[in-house]
C-alpha cells in the first residue's frame, strides 16, 4: 500500500481532503493581495526605477555585467568594490513646479537602487572598469591572468 499524496502545483497541503468550495483564510487572503488594483490606487505609486534587469557573461578572460538603465546619466551611477563585493547604485530626484494664475501644481519624484555581486576570487579587482551608452552599463571585470583558462594542449607520450 502506498503512502504518497498528492500535492497540488502550489506544494499546500492544506487543502487535501478537505471541501475546495469553502474559502480558507489563506486563500481569501491570497485573493486580496494578489488582486489587480484600480489603476487610480497604482498610478502615483510606481514612478520611480524598478529594480533593472542584469545580464552577466563570462569568457576564458573575464567577466561582464550589463545592466539596462535607460533614462539616467553616467553621473547618476555610484560603483563601488569592497572585500569582493560589487555593488552598483543610484538615487535620483525630480521636482516639477507648474504655477498657473489660479494654481501651482508641484511633484516630487524619488527613485533608487542597489544591486550587489558577490565576486569570484579570479576577478583582478584592479583592472575593473565601466561604460554607460545607449541606457546599458557594462561593467568589465577581467579575470587574473593564473585564473584564466589555458588552450587545451597535445601531450606526446615518448
Amino acid at each position: 500500500m502506498s503512502n504518497l499524496v498528492s500535492v497540488p502545483k502550489n506544494g499546500s497541503l492544506a487543502n487535501i481532503n478537505s471541501n475546495q468550495n469553502f474559502p480558507t483564510l489563506s486563500n481569501w487572503l491570497d485573493d486580496i493581495f494578489n488582486r489587480d488594483l484600480p489603476s487610480v490606487f497604482t498610478s502615483n505609486f510606481n514612478t520611480g526605477i524598478t529594480l533593472p534587469k542584469v545580464n552577466i557573461k563570462e569568457t576564458a578572460d573575464d567577466f561582464t555585467v550589463e545592466m539596462a538603465v535607460p533614462g539616467l546619466k553616467k553621473s547618476d551611477f555610484q560603483i563601488n568594490i569592497d572585500n569582493q563585493v560589487l555593488s552598483i547604485s543610484t538615487e535620483t530626484k525630480e521636482e516639477n513646479e507648474h504655477k498657473e494664475e489660479n494654481y501651482t501644481r508641484r511633484e516630487f519624484g524619488y527613485s533608487s537602487f542597489k544591486r550587489t555581486f558577490t565576486l569570484p576570487e579570479s576577478v583582478n579587482d584592479e583592472k575593473i572598469n565601466a561604460s554607460y551608452s545607449e541606457g546599458i552599463l557594462s561593467i568589465h571585470l577581467p579575470k587574473r591572468e593564473e585564473a584564466k583558462q589555458k588552450p587545451a594542449r597535445s601531450i606526446k607520450i615518448s
